[in-house]
């Protein structure tokens, strides 16, 4: 009994180590890659975030909007330790995040493109759906890529596919885009010249997903649907290859093998047949292969590309950037990292909802952005610092909506209808206003928005547009008129920095408020334009 009693010891003191390592969470992970990636990190590193900035920068990314001043208050008054943690699953269990969800997938798989084939309420309600529903993201892409838009219930998920008119160049490069990381543009003609790892044979082996399908009855119908021959195979050729040599490639994902095929006997290669005015419908469909073959476990860069891109929305920058460049000559500022978020995600089944609350937890996402005293260098990639975010035209239109009151006005008036009230209803009041926003501020189509600039457009549209100034008078409830019933100029600038920026104001701001209220003629005019002011600042315009 003794010696298996010391045998017993000896594999406690050997394995328990490892078993407890293994259990850390995913989050304490991430902060040590973290803070392996740079040289005496934690003493170059900014401290983490005052209460104040991290509860408006995790309420804009899991929300899409600011707090409420009741909720900057109830949260700086809460002593618990575990706070932070606790708003973030209050974040993620409420309507705001698949609002914000929605927002952000729409962008990301549709790139603001016109709403042609299905109409935008159809697209945001579906997105919305699986957002709620937590749906597990491989699911979710079989759904984009498989649905054929024949059916009104299920069209919405069509759309990635319908709205590009079925172009088949254009598909296959935003696949390669979107879902794999791979920019293979210049693969369409001849081997990428810069990167090796990207290869026209690759390119084609996607098209060979999509060719035989086409939109019936035509591309130009609106109620257009998928259809797809049973015969047809990829051919190309290289514009630099002097022989002109023909090449033909099978369905394959890039770096893959050629995916097996149904064989099918002669005679029987449909279901329905092709005729006038008829949908055919092959025995077995190659595009529903391309949804299986890209969600597949064997496609690593399919769960890398959305880790890395849901990085991206949480950090402000991807661990491989720009997002859509993954090759080997663009290596991962944190390489380990990337793999290990990679199997941690598909082990948890695809969850979107879990790895966004584990990048939320981490000290990484939750420094200050302030570049602290005598830190000269700080690189982006190596997350010293939390990167400044601009605020997408979503955020922004709904920030402002909060920061001015109008939010607050439409939701006191929602609160006559007692528990029939909901946040779904809110959000009929407001998401139509978003319109102008995402017209000036969200760039030209085909652009996901990942690279800020100002312009003048966007500039006048802050300073006269009627989005923008409509908000500011004073309206039951709304911060015009609250501040309009306040009498202190102190107790003025706290509501106003409170409301419009999530934090109390410093002294020299109280001093300032308090200066111009004091000498102004016209106090409700002045009021208006001191939160014009604060919403058109650059500390507005960005999440930090």
């Amino acid at each position: 009994m003794l010696i298996h009693a010391r045998s017993f010891a000896l594999v406690a003191i050997l394995i328990l180590p490892a078993l407890g390592r293994a259990e850390e969470p995913l989050r304490v992970r991430i902060d040590k890659h973290i803070t392996n990636g740079a040289s005496d990190y934690k003493k170059r590193a900014a401290p983490l975030s005052n209460d104040e900035e991290f509860l408006r920068r995790v309420t804009l990314d899991l929300a899409g909007t600011t707090p409420t001043v009741a909720e900057l208050n109830d949260f700086l008054a809460d002593s618990a330790k575990d706070k932070r943690a606790k708003l973030i699953d209050k974040l993620l269990a409420g309507a705001g995040y698949a609002r914000r969800m929605a927002w952000h997938f729409d962008v990301m798989l549709m790139e603001r493109r016109p709403d042609a084939k299905v109409p935008r309420a159809e697209w945001e309600l579906y997105l919305r759906t699986v957002f709620s529903a937590n749906k597990p993201y491989d699911a979710f892409v079989r759904e984009l890529l498989s649905t054929d838009g024949g059916d009104a219930k299920t069209r919405a998920a069509a759309k990635f596919v319908l709205d590009r008119d079925l172009e088949p160049h254009l598909v296959t490069k935003d696949i390669g885009r979107v879902f794999l990381g791979r920019n293979m543009q210049c693969a369409q003609c001849h081997d990428h010249p810069t990167v090796d790892d990207y290869h026209q044979a690759d390119y084609y082996g996607i098209q060979a997903f999509l060719n035989r399908s086409f939109l019936f009855p035509n591309a130009q119908a609106p109620t257009a649907v998928i259809a797809e021959r049973a015969e047809g195979d990829v051919n190309f050729m290289s514009v630099f290859d002097k022989a002109k040599k023909q090449h033909t490639t099978v369905p394959k994902m890039p770096g893959g093998k050629a995916v097996e095929e149904p064989k099918t006997e002669k005679g029987k290669e449909y279901r329905v047949a092709p005729a006038p005015n008829v949908k055919p419908v092959p025995t077995y469909s190659r595009r529903e292969l391309l949804a299986a073959a890209i969600t597949s476990a064997d496609n690593s860069s399919f769960a890398r590309n959305i880790v890395n891109r849901m990085w991206a929305m949480m950090m402000g920058r991807g661990i491989v950037h720009p997002v859509d460049w993954d090759h080997s000559k663009n290596p991962p500022s944190h390489p380990e990292l990337l793999d290990e978020l990679t199997r941690e995600f598909v082990a948890h089944k695809y969850d979107l909802k879990w790895l966004v609350r584990e990048i939320a937890l981490t000290d990484a996402y939750q420094r200050s952005s302030e570049i602290p005293a005598g830190l000269d260098d700080a690189p982006a990639d190596r997350y010293l610092v939390a990167v400044l975010k601009p605020l997408s035209p979503e955020q922004f239109g709904y920030a402002l909506m909060q920061a001015t009151g109008y939010a607050d006005a439409e939701r006191d008036a929602l609160k006559k209808l007692g528990p029939k009230a909901t946040e779904e209803m809110l959000d009929g009041k407001l998401a139509p206003r978003l319109g102008p926003f995402r017209s000036i501020l969200g760039g030209k189509a085909g652009d996901a928005g990942e690279n800020f600039s100002a312009t003048l457009d966007q500039t006048l549209f802050l300073k006269y547009g009627g989005a923008v100034r409509g908000l500011l008078p004073p309206r039951a409830g709304n911060l015009a008129d609250r501040l309009s019933k306040i009498t202190n100029p102190d107790a003025v600038a706290d509501e106003l920095f409170a409301a419009v920026l999530s934090r109390r104001p410093t002294a020299d701001e109280m001093r300032d408020v308090g200066d111009v209220l004091r000498s102004t003629k016209d106090r409700q005019a002045t009021i208006n334009e001191l939160v014009w002011a604060l919403v058109a600042s650059a500390e507005f315009r960005f999440n930090h």
